[in-house]
């Protein structure tokens, strides 16, 4: 078992946070919530794409790509979801 795929898909995430709370500053969590978000998002959504599309499991290009995009999307996801909540819960002011 090959630890590289899960690598990639958490720096992907972490960067996918990050980017997302840059660009998005209603989204933003700061800079160490944006990185924590997005490690977790990317881990699961990279492991979550990874079983959807039953890769070979290799590390040819196509795997590269998919735990990139994955963990990406996850860790923008998550870290989206996390900063709505926290704006649906934060009492007004």
């Amino acid at each position: 078992m090959s630890y590289l795929p899960l690598v990639i898909q958490l720096v992907s995430g972490l960067v996918g946070g990050n980017v997302l709370g840059t660009r998005l500053k209603n989204l933003n969590l700061g800079p160490v919530g944006n990185s924590i978000a997005g490690l977790l998002g990317g881990g699961i959504g990279g492991q979550l794409l990874a079983s959807l599309a039953g890769g070979s499991g290799g590390m040819d290009v196509g795997t590269i790509l998919e735990s990139i995009a994955g963990g990406a999307i996850g860790g923008g996801a998550l870290t989206a979801a996390t900063a709505g909540l926290k704006q649906f819960f934060a009492k007004p002011t």
